[in-house]
């Protein structure tokens, strides 16, 4: 994904984007980690943090990105509430680190975890 300003082009790749994403979705309270399905057998699985691009998709449009992500939840927490903050957080943090406009967060809750 490409950005101009006046001082150039910045190129950021898609798993940049969803490094960041990973970061900050584990930094909210409730998220227990990223989720990958998979494909074969429907069994969600909770990915390491150097595999966040997995759980992560970014589509890129005309006007802003639209972020897809997977997470996996701790039992009992508020899930309209959890995933609020974590939409509001890696709206404002993508586009302080990277100047993309986010249009959308779409958070899909995979799992959830029990202690």
């Amino acid at each position: 994904m490409t950005i101009d300003n006046h001082n150039g082009s910045i190129n950021i790749t898609e798993t940049v984007f969803a490094n960041i994403v990973g970061h900050v979705a584990n930094s909210c309270y409730g998220v227990v980690g990223m989720a990958a399905k998979s494909a074969t057998d429907g069994l969600v699985s909770l990915l390491k943090k150097d595999h966040y691009e997995k759980g992560v998709q970014i589509l890129q449009e005309e006007d802003g990105v639209v972020v897809e992500m997977h997470i996996v939840v701790l039992y009992g927490v508020n899930l309209p509430a959890v995933t609020r903050s974590i939409a509001k957080e890696i709206k404002y943090n993508v586009e302080q680190m990277t100047g993309f406009n986010v249009k959308k967060v779409n958070v899909h809750i995979d799992g959830i975890k029990t202690v």
